[in-house]
């Protein structure tokens, strides 16, 4: 006979009252896929395992993650009362969890007498998204001459610890007035720090949401047997857990920048070595000049694998000598000890041949220089770091596999072969059969110039479907060119939405019809609803972006052909479901969404895997299909 751990009948009959009976007597919408989803949730809890949960959009997956996390906890042992960490990559989804999800689902659970006391629950951040009171006092005795603006920000700080909510806020008064790297021990005002108060209030809540940076510091932290920056955890939930391997690939790269070096040496100076702080910028610049490509820079940001010239090698040793020196000096300040030993550290690893590190040379757009050191051990530094500590991880995203299968994922998380692992997978609720139109066109005449291919397809789609566009890009760089090849044949009001440049889409949403052009993080993770993007078209296939990294892990493969079967597409096929969620956001919504890259259309090469990415939905390549079905769609004001 089956035995169960305490709690696990009581914690599943529950999600079928909460979710069939509460849920809807309050007026909300409750699916199936949610149920099941939160009854996967609550299995591996119960039974410590690791889940892949793929959940569609409209599924209601962070609900659903919730009420499992809290019956769970609820229904655990007193003397095994620890928090559930959920980790997300957006600064978005950690607002709206601590919000909006966990208040109303607080109320909800405290009225129906299922929990006695309200649900608890804070956002970790690294230090440096903090106000230090004592630099804040510094930098406002020194900011009496500056704009009543920047003085209100700083005005601000003093009520809002929070760096991320203060409007207005400079960067260089935002780098000026964070918690340093180390407090020091004697501050004045140590012991009003409304800091340190945050993190001794931080260990209390039941629930600690951070990023994923912030998860893979704290389990840095756990190896290396330094103090934990989150509290001891008894759960994980990895929400966004497509983004992992990305935050994982940037936190496993050590790196040093030309400012890094500038930091460094106005510290120096600030602790009156004025004299060694002006030898070390000598010094670094001539590396900076040993390093420089041989070629034209192009006005974007590039990488270029490392390799090492007697020139580099004589520029870093004399850096590297110069770096102990000055951190000899008998009154050097232990942070900047240490901060010059961690900048030799990184210089060292240029000078050997590290079998486990990918060195490489960024330059910024305006030719500034960065040292990269990235692991090529990533897998397995997270499997490792995460899930050998054996606590119950669930890691969920709306885009988890590559045409239906989670091995691409598995094989990036460092979960390949990891056993016992579960899969969940949910589609999308949503009806894209009769609400969504796949517009693939016939390819484009050899003498037409792609990029004005392009404007004029986007001319006839927009017309087509009266505005309402989202058009996305794979590079910012083509994205202005096309911009530019329209010549103002728009009818529409049309935005370009830069890197950064959030009151473009919030113009794009309030126009009613426009036209939004977008690229880099528009992919993902902003919500269109309704009509507002009743045409979403793609302009290119989202392949990755080769670089010294992804040109490591080629050689790793025997032909160039495994390795774009194994690597190449099944990350494309990620990235342009990720897009094409921008469609479709309610039960309600209708979109036409069109692919303008001739690799997805009949017979080209990519055609295949670009529709096994996507789900089921009528395909043509007739612009008065498009038209046809916008008509059949919408509502008459729709076309005022």
């Amino acid at each position: 006979m089956q035995t169960y751990p305490t709690g696990y009948a009581e914690s599943h009959r529950m999600v079928e009252q909460i979710f069939r009976e509460i849920l809807p007597r309050r007026g909300m919408a409750v699916r199936e896929e949610q149920i099941a989803l939160c009854h996967e949730v609550l299995d591996t809890l119960y039974n410590k395992e690791i889940s892949l949960c793929e959940a569609g959009v409209g599924i209601g997956k962070t609900l659903a993650y919730l009420v499992a996390c809290i019956l769970w906890q609820m229904h655990r042992p007193n003397q095994l009362k620890m928090p559930v960490v959920i980790s997300t990559s957006s600064v978005a989804l950690q607002d709206a969890i601590l919000n909006e999800y966990l208040p109303d689902l607080s109320a909800v659970l405290l009225a129906e007498g299922i929990i006695t006391a309200p649900i608890t629950a804070v956002v970790r951040k690294g230090k440096e998204r903090f106000v230090c009171d004592a630099r804040l006092a510094e930098r406002q005795a020194k900011a009496l001459s500056k704009g009543q603006r920047q003085k209100n920000s700083l005005r601000m700080a003093e009520s809002i610890l929070d760096l991320d909510h203060i409007p207005n806020l400079t960067r260089y008064d935002r780098c000026r007035i964070c918690v340093p790297q180390s407090c020091p021990r004697d501050c004045f005002m140590r012991l009003d720090c409304r800091y340190q108060q945050y993190l001794r209030d931080s260990m209390k809540p039941d629930i600690q949401i951070c990023n994923h940076n912030y998860l893979l510091a704290n389990a840095s932290h756990r190896l290396e047997e330094r103090p934990l920056l989150l509290r001891q955890y008894q759960a994980l939930v990895v929400d966004e857990a497509h983004k992992l391997p990305d935050a994982a690939r940037q936190m496993y790269t050590e790196t040093l920048s030309a400012q890094d070096m500038d930091d460094l040496c106005s510290l120096l100076q600030q602790a009156h070595f004025k004299g060694l702080s002006k030898r070390l910028r000598t010094v670094f610049l001539t590396l900076s000049i040993s390093c420089a490509p041989s070629f034209a820079m192009p006005k974007r940001k590039i990488s270029i694998p490392f390799s090492l010239t007697p020139f580099r090698q004589a520029a870093i040793a004399d850096c590297i000598n110069l770096l102990q020196y000055i951190g000899s000096q008998p009154d050097m300040p232990h942070y900047l000890q240490y901060r010059l030993a961690e900048t030799e550290s990184l210089l060292r690893l240029f000078l050997l041949d590290v079998p486990t590190r990918i060195l490489y040379l960024e330059f910024s757009a305006d030719g500034q220089l960065t040292f990269c050191a990235a692991s090529n051990r990533v897998p397995q530094l997270l499997r490792s770091a995460l899930w050998n500590t054996r606590e119950p991880t669930i890691l969920t995203s709306g885009t988890l596999t590559a045409a239906g299968d989670f091995d691409h994922t598995e094989q990036l998380l460092g979960l390949a072969a990891y056993a016992p692992l579960r899969h969940f997978r949910a589609e999308s609720p949503f009806n894209y059969r009769k609400k969504c139109l796949l517009y693939i066109p016939a390819r484009r005449a050899a003498a037409v110039p792609e990029n004005q291919y392009l404007a004029d397809q986007i001319v006839r789609l927009t017309a087509a479907c009266h505005g309402h566009a989202l058009v996305l890009f794979t590079s910012y760089r083509q994205m202005r060119n096309v911009y530019d090849a329209l010549g103002g044949r728009l009818t529409f009001p049309v935005f370009q939405a830069g890197r950064g440049q959030n009151r473009s889409i919030q113009q794009f949403k309030q126009s009613g019809n426009g036209v939004l052009f977008a690229a880099g993080s528009c992919w993902e993770g902003i919500d269109f609803p309704g009509d507002m993007v009743s045409l979403l078209i793609i302009a290119k296939l989202p392949f990755p972006i080769p670089d010294p990294v992804s040109n490591y892990e080629r050689q790793q493969y025997p032909n160039l052909r495994d390795y774009i079967n194994a690597e190449i597409i099944p990350e494309m096929q990620k990235k342009l479901r990720q897009g094409f969620g921008r469609a479709i956001r309610t039960e309600q919504d209708s979109c036409v969404v069109a692919i303008l890259d001739e690799r997805a259309g009949i017979g080209g090469k990519y055609h295949d895997a670009a529709l096994a990415a996507l789900p089921t939905c009528p395909t043509t390549e007739k612009i008065e299909d498009v038209q046809q079905f916008i008509r059949e769609q919408k509502y008459p004001d729709y076309f005022l």
